[in-house]
């Protein structure tokens, strides 16, 4: 299925709950990654100390899916219970503008996949509960998203919509927008990470990540850029993120003390950097670390990540482009 082919549904269409089996699945799944996310050490001089953010990536995987670990309660009483989960990531922008229409606006939207220029605007005008782009590594990317984050607080702003997308008086709850956030304004700052390529890998994107003691200049034009007020009222500068080498992402459940030493250099790698360029932006600047995928999010928690990004762990392997479904229909299970 091409890019194109991921039509937005209509707002109004009901989702079907997964079967039975598919249901136990993804709670079950959900419940071990999150224990495991409780139980992975953190750096002693970690500044925060809740658990990392976790990233549903889910990508070419149904709508039903998403609904089902978003829902704060199973739907059968039989089914294993779980959390509600907020934050999906997708990482194609139809596909992603797809879902926005079919799900609940409290769900908060990452988008993490290679990101086009000609697509930043859009994807920041039309999905009011984005709440992060994780890939952004140009300074042309960045004005697009403020352009487009602009665009909609400003439609917001003459419908008389408030920062939970409701007309001022009106009670929360459905609407065109649903719950957006309640940014300055009435629209919350769009967050964005950029994106380092820290394995210097031709076939990824992301700025690089420097060997020297001194930080890109495109990286620090950049940075700087995003977090200012002046040119990027919309925006948030929260962090950085990277996509380790596959290599060294397989190999990173360390159990020995000589393997723990040993971390994903990657992650170390975003680490510097990220301290570096703090300390560049100046005092009261804060960036938060988004590293760690299905193979690999228990180094990066070791390493100090803020967020990490699971797919497969949970929602399984995924099917070929060409055979995802946005809307999954559920064919009853016969017991």
């Amino acid at each position: 299925m091409s890019e194109e082919e991921f039509s937005p549904q209509s707002e109004t269409e009901t989702l079907m709950p997964p079967s039975p089996a598919r249901a136990t699945h993804l709670s079950t799944s959900l419940n071990r990654v999150l224990s495991t996310i409780r139980s992975a050490p953190r750096p002693p001089n970690h500044r925060n100390s809740n658990p990392p953010r976790l990233v549903l990536v889910s990508k070419l995987k149904p709508a039903n899916d998403i609904l089902h670990l978003h829902s704060p309660s199973p739907p059968q009483p039989t089914e294993p219970s779980h959390p509600s989960q907020s934050h999906f990531g997708e990482n194609y922008f139809q596909e992603l503008l797809s879902k926005s229409l079919l799900l609940p606006r409290s769900i908060n939207w990452h988008f993490i996949g290679a990101l086009q220029s000609n697509k930043c605007r859009p994807m920041a005008e039309q999905i009011p509960n984005l709440w992060a782009v994780e890939s952004v590594d140009s300074l042309k990317k960045a004005k697009e998203l403020e352009k487009g984050r602009a665009a909609l607080a400003d439609r917001l702003a003459n419908r008389g919509m408030n920062g939970d997308g409701k007309k001022e008086g009106e009670d929360k709850g459905g609407g065109k927008y649903g719950d957006v956030g309640g940014g300055e304004g009435g629209l919350a700052k769009l967050n964005i990470f950029i994106q380092i390529n820290t394995s210097s890998e031709p076939t990824k994107s992301g700025l690089p990540s420097s060997t020297t003691p001194h930080l890109s200049p495109s990286l620090l034009d950049l940075a700087r850029y995003i977090n200012s007020q002046d040119s990027c009222p919309h925006l948030h500068l929260r962090g950085l993120m990277t996509i380790g080498a596959i290599a060294r992402s397989q190999s990173s459940p360390l159990t020995t003390e000589k393997e723990k030493e040993d971390e994903n250099e990657d992650f170390e790698t975003l680490v510097r950097v990220r301290d570096e360029l703090a300390k560049e932006l100046g005092e009261g600047v804060e960036l938060e670390l988004s590293m760690g995928m299905s193979a690999d999010y228990e180094s990066a928690i070791r390493c100090g990540s803020d967020e990490v990004r699971v797919g497969s762990t949970v929602f399984g392997e995924r099917p070929s482009k060409q055979d995802a479904k946005v809307k999954e229909d559920v064919v009853e299970e016969k017991g």
